[in-house]
């Protein structure tokens, strides 16, 4: 059986509505708690799929969180190897700073809560992002930092506030800012883990966040899924129907 190695940050930020369509293309998740395991004991070599998770933490700050060095460094090694790799906002961050582009805290402020996507130079590569774009589908965003695009990526997509989005590494390589992993059955979890993130930040409300996300959690997770199934299909190792409907 394949594995699916989830590297998570924070135990509210998991594999969300991704897990079980993993499990139904047959890999067997394993989740690696980053800060508690060591980078040591796993290669970044061995899985045949690996996802880095978000969480509040920022990639500069190694001084007070020195795993983030090992994380990095790790993530280079396989990225090296162009080894499929999924990064979600901290995840996507980690990638850029793998990939020796800057992470810095962004000056439009944080960017929580619900708006659609713009598309980027490269999206038609990428059909099953392409279309979650043109749908002007509302994704969910979280994020206070953002990255430069590193040498050599290709950019996907964007936002009214932020120009990196989504880019693409490699024949196998993702990295996202937004969420679509977000499972709208457990939101409010994130609602309590970030509770002092959104009273302290401005013209944010948990009443918004609560009605946006019934306003647009439907369409959400309609198209999240057709999303998450054309990645899967993308990558390497798929069943011979899936290879078929990619050539």
């Amino acid at each position: 059986m394949k594995t699916a190695l989830a590297l998570r940050h924070v135990a509210t930020e998991d594999l969300g509505q991704l897990a079980p369509l993993l499990t139904a293309g047959g890999y067997q998740i394993r989740y690696f708690d980053v800060g508690v395991e060591s980078f040591i004991d796993v290669s970044p070599l061995d899985a045949e799929l690996v996802i880095v998770l978000g969480g509040p933490v920022a990639v500069y700050d190694s001084e007070s969180y020195p795993w983030l060095r090992a994380e990095v460094a790790w993530l280079r090694a396989r990225l090296l190897e162009d080894l499929p790799t999924l990064g979600i906002c901290l995840g996507a961050q980690l990638m850029a700073a793998a990939l020796h582009a800057r992470v810095y805290p962004g000056s439009c402020g944080k960017e929580i809560g619900w708006a659609s996507l713009q598309a980027g130079q490269h999206l038609a590569e990428t059909p099953w992002l392409q279309e979650l774009v043109e749908q002007q589908t509302p994704v969910l965003h979280w994020h206070g930092d953002t990255f430069d695009l590193p040498p050599g990526a290709r950019h996907l997509a964007s936002s009214a506030l932020y120009p990196n989005q989504a880019f693409a590494w490699g024949r196998h390589g993702l990295a996202l800012q937004f969420h679509p992993e977000v499972d709208m059955r457990t939101l409010e979890h994130w609602l309590v883990s970030h509770a002092h993130e959104i009273a302290h930040t401005r013209n944010l409300s948990l009443a918004t966040l609560r009605a946006d996300a019934q306003r647009h959690g439907r369409q959400f997770e309609r198209a999240v899924r057709r999303f998450w199934q054309g990645w899967l299909e993308s990558l390497p190792g798929q069943s011979p129907a899936a290879e078929q409907r990619r050539a």
